[in-house]
């Protein structure tokens, strides 16, 4: 969803792994990309009965033709997904509802239709203290009572066939770390330009956008570390740093 790419976006950058991209694709986009996965992660658009606990709106919403479109609705996913996932690669299928048509029977359509084979829930499990996972036919189900949190559904399907030899080639799916002001988040920094780390109360004064100097440190582009990490870059000019940090990152509260 276009809407949600920005948020999700800051918080992969802030992360700092540059081997993520973040896309508003159709998953038929990412499905041209054939045999690039090892693991895909369909989570998808679901009746959302296990927000009932806490939600009235999804129960207000909920209709019998909401599960059928959204029955309908993740078969298309991930049948537009499944080339991108290598033969013997996992799909991992999980929602946030209950209904056996949505959860085990679009597991049993998968490995159906599309060619896989259901690794079902293995019997004596055992779970954290407080967890009482109740296995299904094909996967296993969390039910807000027996579980902390709300109710969620989730599968795990291994591909037919074997992995070919080799490592596929990213492709279009490669993506550069997402712009040159993020990349001093990233965990692979390559030292392109000095550090400076800063104490405690200059890396919140960098964050929240205030002024502040740097006079010990050497002039133009810096990156602004703390506790190894970094944060950001600076223009500095010796009397005051120029702050880099894109505004919509900053932080917005009284520090």
């Amino acid at each position: 969803m276009r809407a949600r790419v920005g948020v999700l976006h800051d918080n992969v950058a802030t992360w700092g792994d540059p081997r993520v991209a973040v896309t508003s694709a159709d998953p038929a986009v990412i499905g041209r990309q054939e045999g690039v996965f090892d693991v895909i992660v369909a989570d998808v658009p679901c009746s959302g009965e296990g927000m009932f606990r806490k939600d009235p709106v999804a129960v207000r919403e909920w209709s019998e033709e909401t599960v059928d479109l959204c029955e309908k609705r993740a078969r298309r996913i991930v049948a537009d997904v499944w080339p991108a996932l290598r033969e013997g690669g996992l799909l991992v299928f999980s929602t946030c509802t209950f209904n056996t048509r949505e959860n085990d029977g679009n597991v049993a359509w998968i490995a159906r239709n599309l060619g896989a084979t259901v690794l079902h829930p293995l019997a004596g499990e055992t779970w954290p203290e407080g967890f009482e996972v109740l296995p299904t036919t094909y996967g296993h189900l969390l039910v807000p009572g027996f579980v902390p949190g709300e109710g969620q559904y989730c599968a795990v399907l291994k591909k037919d066939g074997e992995a070919a030899a080799g490592v596929p080639d990213l492709g279009a799916l490669r993506a550069a770390w997402p712009c040159a002001k993020e990349e001093a988040l990233s965990l692979d920094w390559d030292c392109r330009c000095p550090d400076a780390e800063v104490d405690r109360p200059t890396a919140l004064k960098f964050l929240h956008r205030d002024s502040f100097a740097l006079p010990d440190a050497p002039r133009g582009l810096l990156r602004i570390t703390y506790g190894g990490l970094g944060l950001g870059f600076v223009k500095n000019i010796g009397t005051r740093c120029n702050n880099l940090l894109p505004v919509g990152r900053r932080i917005r509260m009284d520090i």
